[in-house]
């Protein structure tokens, strides 16, 4: 049980900033305040009544990478489209970005709240928010409790993660944010499992989740950790061809293009990761602090591995 708990805060400390998704996580009914049809950022043939200012707040963080914009957003959501699930989710997320772990917990029961009151009417995006309520639990048992205290029920929560999730798919299981949330999260375990496979979780982002570029980001960012660089930087570049104004897109392939430069022993991809690190610099007004102090970090070793290199 211990053995399997650093891949569960792994799980949790990656997909908290996608968990979003709904991060994954990502993230719908009829139950609006205010009953203005916005579109489905998911893409579906039959699009899902999504308020617009949670719509707006999603297409901030993940399609723009803009923050500030995407709370401003969200405050409008809380007060505007207080029965939608997804508007809690990237709240708690943005609360575990910050630290702020009393919002967290807060924002967490609100959503696992909403998701199970949802599941009379939409089963389906019901048992998807239940299980990123229990998702977001966990992370707070984690934070709470810590690494071995917190081990036990933190892997309970996962499980029941998976068996809300196992419900929504036996209801669409081609839905595109069903797919988005649940490829990220398998990915995630497979990546950390040894002998763990991640074709699966692979072909599910690729042939069945959605937004495209969020899917791709996953991708990339599965292959990153798998040290399969190339693969990672193919799907890295096609996240930047599907939201190019997104700065954390270009972070992550500075991060890809650093370690293929290390590896290969190569200046000219250690410049472009630099150019790359540079690019998500530029508009580091609209990432969390802590976000642009990583960015500079790697920077700086990507800088120092150039002049390193060259003697």
């Amino acid at each position: 049980m211990t053995q399997l708990f650093p891949t569960t805060k792994i799980i949790f400390t990656k997909l908290s900033r996608f968990a979003q998704t709904s991060l994954t996580t990502a993230i719908a009914f009829s139950l609006w305040v205010t009953p203005s049809l916005a579109g489905d950022p998911f893409g579906r043939n039959e699009p899902h009544q999504i308020g617009d200012h949670t719509e707006a707040a999603f297409k901030a963080i993940f399609q723009q990478g803009n923050y500030p914009e995407a709370e401003r957003h969200l405050k409008e959501a809380l007060a505007k489209e207080p029965n939608e699930p997804l508007a809690y989710a990237m709240q708690a997320s943005l609360a575990y970005t910050k630290g702020d772990f009393t919002s967290l917990n807060n924002y967490s029961q609100q959503i696992l709240d909403a998701g199970q009151k949802l599941i009379a009417n939409d089963p389906l995006r019901g048992n998807i928010y239940t299980a990123v309520g229990h998702f977001f639990e966990g992370a707070v048992i984690v934070t709470r409790e810590g690494a071995a205290k917190g081990a036990t029920q933190a892997l309970g929560r996962l499980r029941q993660v998976y068996q809300y999730l196992d419900k929504a798919e036996a209801i669409s299981p081609k839905d595109p944010e069903l797919n988005l949330l649940k490829g990220y999260m398998d990915l995630m375990l497979s990546v950390n499992l040894p002998f763990a496979n991640p074709d699966e979780a692979i072909g599910r982002l690729e042939t069945s989740a959605a937004p495209r570029y969020l899917a791709d980001r996953g991708i990339a960012i599965g292959y990153r950790d798998l040290k399969q660089y190339t693969q990672a930087l193919d799907y890295a570049n096609q996240a930047i061809a599907g939201a190019p104004n997104n700065p954390e897109l270009y972070y992550l392939k500075a991060q890809i293009l650093k370690e293929k430069g290390r590896r290969e022993k190569s200046q000219e991809l250690l410049r472009d990761a630099i150019a790359n690190f540079d690019k998500a610099l530029t508009k580091k007004a609209q990432l969390p602090g802590s976000l642009v102090k990583q960015i500079e970090r790697e920077r700086n070793s990507a800088v120092n591995q150039l002049n390193n290199s060259g003697r």
